[in-house]
């Protein structure tokens, strides 16, 4: 069992990027859902450096959020949370288990309601980045609100659920777009939402 130290009735976590990535590619092969995992670990992070969260744990709970959901959706979450819960990496599992509202757990930690937040509309964002020549960089809020409004487009987002995420969190939608477009704009070709080959020639 590794040494904890205990913070905030949890213990902290001791598990590192690497180990975490390591886990992610084991359970998870495909590269969508990778890329997905990375770039909610990229907006996690971001959420850290802005509310005083540590940045390395708060990044490790975006990446393994889905973790289990490629080899084992009918029982996601429930693989990798039993699996961090064995590690007694306690806080990352309580946030992962959190992050569909409607399966109804609290919301105990800053983590857990930023994860909550930034899971589907991250996905969302990228979807909006991917239909447009220069990708993320021009993005803007009101485009993906507008998007938003459409429901044929990137139907399988629940908006609900992207709503809610936002008011667990304590801001808007409008507001946490920006925040999830100003975190993915650095890693855009990353994550394969900067300008289109095609478009930046000029052709």
């Amino acid at each position: 069992m590794p040494r904890c130290a205990v913070r905030g009735g949890y213990a902290a976590a001791t598990m590192n990027r690497d180990q975490a990535w390591t886990l992610l590619c084991e359970m998870t092969k495909g590269a969508s859902l990778r890329k997905h995992a990375r770039a909610v670990e990229i907006v996690m992070r971001a959420q850290a450096r802005a509310h005083g969260g540590e940045e390395e744990q708060w990044g490790i709970a975006g990446m393994l959020h889905d973790a289990d959901y490629e080899a084992w959706p009918q029982d996601h979450p429930q693989r990798i949370v039993a699996l961090l819960q064995e590690r007694a990496e306690h806080e990352l599992a309580d946030a992962i288990a959190a992050h569909y509202t409607k399966w109804n757990r609290p919301y105990a930690t800053a983590m857990a309601k930023a994860l909550v937040a930034s899971d589907e509309l991250t996905g969302f964002v990228m979807a909006c980045a991917l239909v447009r020549p220069d990708g993320v960089a021009s993005l803007e809020p009101k485009s993906v609100l507008k998007r938003f409004k459409d429901a044929r487009f990137a139907a399988t987002v629940e908006r609900d659920e992207v709503l809610r995420g936002c008011e667990i969190f304590g801001t808007t939608l409008e507001a946490q777009a920006q925040f999830v477009i100003d975190a993915l704009r650095p890693h855009a070709a990353e994550l394969g939402i900067g300008p289109r080959e095609h478009d930046a020639a000029g052709s």
